[in-house]
């Protein structure tokens, strides 16, 4: 199996300072439809990652397609939120709460630990207010509060719902597998930063995963119903899954009719592309965000993802995110262009600047 260390993966962003590439970012992506073809690809497309976050809207199919969601009376805000890495704001925690109390369960059944809010405001207020952080504040508390509602549901124990072995996590998996196409039985393990198990997954069959949420024909009629609830749910309300200011967020107010997207740890990103059907899987080598947002936003571009109007509206922030200190991070040209044959994958390791 490659690792970052000796793949051969094409730079897919760099960064410059006056004339100079002061440094660059290597990493793989794949475009798929729901059939499993590459459409394009950059990159070891086959070589497993851990999507961490960037997965969170196929682990929240059991919560709609058991019927949790619906008996619970959830509606766009915590569906979103079961698909968020949020940011500690009072409309997370507030609505986490609110969501958990339904279900007669309370932040003390959370298992995912509790950090900081991940918004300076937020972070500042609670310091002022005297009061530590609780799992609520966690980025991966309406996640979690997804798999406790849905052991509540099914009359499961709602402790120790974080553990590889508990019906919570062993639905995640069979979702997982049946959405990828793939056999996980071998598969590389892990633990996320919340807890729960993670599972390797190449960036082909994540893609598709994705892509059979944005194209339902196929699957079954509680999955195609349950995989457009959480994408109407992500357009509705996309402060939920990403929090103030954060890049999905940014795109989804924008342009969520088109696109769902959703940042992982790690440097992964994930989309779903309902218009196109077509699923995005990508994975920056040395885990950087800042490159992430680049490549994934000029993929969405390369592809036809937004219209005039949205590109226009999008501009501004994108000018925002690409500049750095006094440096740019820019996406790679050729790297953009993608590489259609799903034969060969993109290993040039050299950049043209547009």
């Amino acid at each position: 199996m490659a690792s970052p260390e000796n793949s051969s993966n094409p730079i897919l962003v760099e960064t410059t300072r006056g004339e100079m590439v002061e440094s660059c970012h290597t990493g793989a992506a794949a475009v798929v439809d729901a059939a499993g073809r590459v459409v394009r690809s950059w990159g070891d497309i086959d070589r497993p990652v851990f999507a961490r976050s960037a997965i969170k809207p196929l682990q929240a199919l059991p919560l709609v397609e058991t019927g949790a969601a619906e008996r619970f009376g959830l509606g766009d805000a915590e569906i979103a939120l079961a698909c968020a890495s949020h940011r500690g704001e009072p409309i997370h925690v507030d609505t986490v709460r609110r969501w958990l109390a339904r279900a007669d369960l309370g932040p003390q059944d959370l298992e995912c630990g509790s950090h900081v809010p991940g918004n300076a405001a937020a972070a500042e207020a609670l310091m002022r207010a005297g009061e530590a952080p609780s799992a609520l504040h966690n980025n991966c508390s309406g996640k979690h509060s997804g798999f406790l509602t849905t052991a509540r549901h099914r009359g499961e124990p709602t402790r120790s719902y974080i553990e590889p072995d508990h019906p919570v996590q062993q639905r995640v998996r069979a979702v997982l597998e049946a959405m990828s196409g793939l056999d996980l039985s071998r598969a590389p393990r892990g633990t996320d930063g919340c807890g729960i198990p993670v599972i390797g997954l190449p960036l082909r069959g994540m893609a598709r995963a994705m892509a059979r949420l944005a194209d339902t024909r196929g699957l079954a009629a509680e999955r195609a119903a349950a995989a457009k609830r959480i994408l109407d749910a992500m357009a509705a309300a996309p402060i939920m899954v990403s929090g103030t200011g954060g890049f999905a967020t940014v795109v989804m107010t924008v342009a969520g009719a088109s696109v769902r997207l959703k940042p992982g740890a790690e440097g992964v990103y994930c989309a779903a592309l309902p218009g196109l059907g077509y699923g995005v899987a990508l994975k920056i080598d040395d885990g950087a965000a800042r490159a992430s947002e680049v490549a994934v936003g000029a993929i969405l571009e390369s592809l036809g993802a937004f219209t005039s109007a949205q590109r226009e509206s999008l501009a501004p922030h994108q000018a925002r995110r690409g500049s750095r200190n006094g440096g740019r991070l820019s996406p790679c040209a050729r790297c953009c262009a993608g590489n259609s044959d799903p034969s060969r994958s993109s290993s040039s390791r050299s950049c043209q600047r547009p």
